[in-house]
């Protein structure tokens, strides 16, 4: 029979508690909207006894909040049961997560106290929350560190005064895949009460594994699990819902009959969203939200991903929200993408046309990081606006400052042949165009010239559009380049190449 994995959402617990990602009650119930609307199927709104603004925002979420079940962090002591039960008054379904740490190392260093002294605290918290509260969830903290033994012991011990959820943190990030699968094998195999209550799983993300071992939790039979959007959480964070949810979505095969009730359409608005309210920048490399995460840069895949998206893409972009794969031109792309691209912007080139237009294409993405359409356009413009060059340029020199008088040599190619000239002048526009009028023996004139960035950013393709009077006629020119200097160059050529070829 099919099993369900219930998604336990702690961004505006655990994920709040990033340094730098604090959230005010009002920003904590909009994400709270967002998490019901994605599915969550509970919500751990917030610490009520952290702060007063705390406490307000687990009330809001508990009042607004009706299709998922909402949950207050608790640590065993009485005032911070109350203050958890209060904010959780109004909640249609509410829930208490106490916690107690059982590692050697906590109880030695943090608590100083033995072993049976933690046992009987948590057995009494838990008592004292149930009686306040029917839905309890106990998380014996850093647990994968505690001693197996006496875990089993606490585990048993609190399911017998009501918890009914086990969470098996791993709170300082320090264990691998096959130790949670084995962790929560143990726990099923030597807790004799183990079957009355579901078991779940917190993963921290100090060594980079927390997805990876929340899954093997999984597998080993946890069918409840943390997580939070983006990952976002103490230290290196938490284990990524998006993450979870797409990996038990997407490998049906190694989780046979599991599965979520998150809509995952939402999970890319979600993940905006807490970008925005935390200012947590969404790495580009990031899976399932990331900018990269359905882009493609590569000829070879690029030329796959058009015959069949499934050769390089193991999920629907669509299914996650975003709209469709992207198709990144840039200096790695080959001539099929670029062909495609091209004729989705309108254009239908020529074998020759199109060869140009590829090689002048390679040229502007070797000195930009994106390439965008109207660069494209920009591109295609200037290779197909003349239809055979007389003059090309081959390279150019500039000598140019606040107290050098600028001066120009500018090489351009005739037949194959290169021809040079050297020239000084009132800029450095100035001394290569004279330069390129000693190399054609034009003498022209400038009546127009006009700048203007194609596209956005520092590296933006600049385009030149200029007007030169050559004897008794006025013709135009247009060039672009991420370098100004070279479009006005290949807009005054252009100009030129128009008045030889009439």
């Amino acid at each position: 029979m099919p099993e369900k994995i219930i998604i336990f959402d702690t961004t505006l617990r655990d994920g709040e508690q990033a340094p730098g990602a604090s959230l005010t009650s009002q920003q904590k119930l909009e994400i709270a909207f967002q998490l019901e609307k994605l599915g969550v199927d509970v919500i751990e709104a917030g610490f009520p006894i952290a702060s007063p603004d705390d406490s307000r925002a687990v009330s809001m979420v508990a009042k607004n909040i009706k299709n998922s079940v909402i949950c207050g962090l608790a640590r065993c002591l009485k005032q911070d049961i109350d203050a958890a039960h209060a904010a959780l008054k109004n909640a249609k379904h509410p829930r208490i997560h106490l916690f107690l740490a059982t590692s050697k190392i906590h109880l030695q260093y943090k608590f100083k106290k033995a072993e049976d002294e933690i046992l009987e605290i948590a057995k009494y918290a838990t008592k004292m929350a149930r009686k306040l509260c029917a839905d309890i969830e106990f998380s014996p903290e850093d647990a994968t560190r505690s001693e197996r033994d006496f875990l089993f012991r606490v585990i048993e011990a609190v399911i017998n005064e009501g918890a009914r959820t086990i969470n098996i943190p791993d709170t300082t990030g320090y264990s691998y895949p096959q130790e949670a699968f084995s962790l929560i094998t143990d726990i099923r195999n030597n807790v004799p009460n183990i079957h009355k209550a579901v078991i779940a799983t917190h993963c921290h993300d100090d060594l980079g594994m927390a997805v990876a071992n929340s899954l093997s939790a999984v597998l080993a039979g946890a069918r409840q699990v943390h997580c939070t959007i983006n990952g976002i959480g103490e230290r290196a964070g938490n284990a990524a819902l998006e993450e979870i949810v797409m990996a038990i979505k997407t490998r049906k095969d190694a989780f046979n009959g599991l599965f979520t009730q998150i809509n995952t359409k939402e999970l890319f608005r979600t993940s905006r969203l807490v970008s925005n309210l935390t200012d947590f920048i969404v790495p580009w490399n990031k899976a399932i939200v990331g900018k990269n995460a359905f882009r493609h840069e590569s000829g070879i895949h690029q030329d796959a991903v058009l015959k069949k998206r499934i050769t390089y893409e193991i999920m629907d972009p669509k299914d996650v929200g975003i709209a469709e794969s992207q198709l990144v031109l840039g200096k790695h792309s080959g001539r099929h993408a670029f062909k495609d691209r091209l004729k989705t912007l309108g254009f239908h080139l020529s074998d020759e046309q199109l060869e140009k237009a590829f090689i002048r294409f390679k040229e502007v993405a070797d000195k930009k990081k994106d390439i965008f359409d109207d660069d494209l356009r920009t591109i295609v413009q200037d290779e197909i606006s003349v239809i055979k060059p007389i003059w090309q340029l081959s390279s150019f020199e500039v000598n140019s400052g606040t107290k050098v008088k600028p001066q120009a040599t500018v090489c351009l190619l005739k037949k194959g042949k290169d021809c040079c000239g050297t020239s000084s002048g009132d800029g450095p526009v100035d001394a290569c165009f004279k330069a390129i009028d000693k190399v054609t023996a034009y003498k022209a004139r400038l009546e127009d010239f006009r700048l203007e960035a194609v596209t956005s950013g520092k590296d933006a393709l600049g385009q030149v559009s200029l007007k030169l009077r050559i004897k008794d006629k006025i013709i135009g020119g247009r060039g672009s380049s991420t370098d100004i200097i070279e479009a006005a160059i290949r807009a005054y050529l252009d100009a030129v190449n128009k008045l030889e070829s009439k």
